[in-house]
């Protein structure tokens, strides 16, 4: 059987502060698109061998205040989800979900 192989390509377009203002990314699977553009991204990445997790956390400078607040509360719904498929603990998923509901409470996000 023959591997596999995907691309993920992200570019940072910075001001002359370096201060992101496009971030850009293409992927293999990215149907429909040849690149799309972002406002922010958080990209975790598991290092098993220092048992510690590599963390890129970028938004450009027109991300606003609510945006970033539906952002994080997607994706700690998204990371409940994840967490659920790779543990097969509904117990814990569920608890960290009901602090999702709490999290948009408290930001004000309305949740349709």
């Amino acid at each position: 059987m023959s591997k596999q192989s995907k691309k993920i390509d992200i570019e940072v377009i910075l001001d002359k502060e370096n201060v992101p203002e496009d971030i850009i990314w293409k992927a293999t699977d990215l149907e429909g698109y040849d690149k799309a553009s972002c406002r922010a991204m958080i990209l975790s990445l598991w290092d098993h061998t220092n048992k510690d997790t590599l963390r890129l956390d970028l938004w450009t400078k027109d991300m606003t205040v609510d945006e970033m607040k539906i952002f994080f509360h997607q994706t700690l719904v998204t990371m409940a989800d994840t967490l659920e498929k790779s543990t097969n603990d509904p117990r814990i998923s569920g608890d960290m979900r009901d602090f999702c509901d709490y999290f948009a409470e408290k930001m004000e996000i309305s949740q349709s």
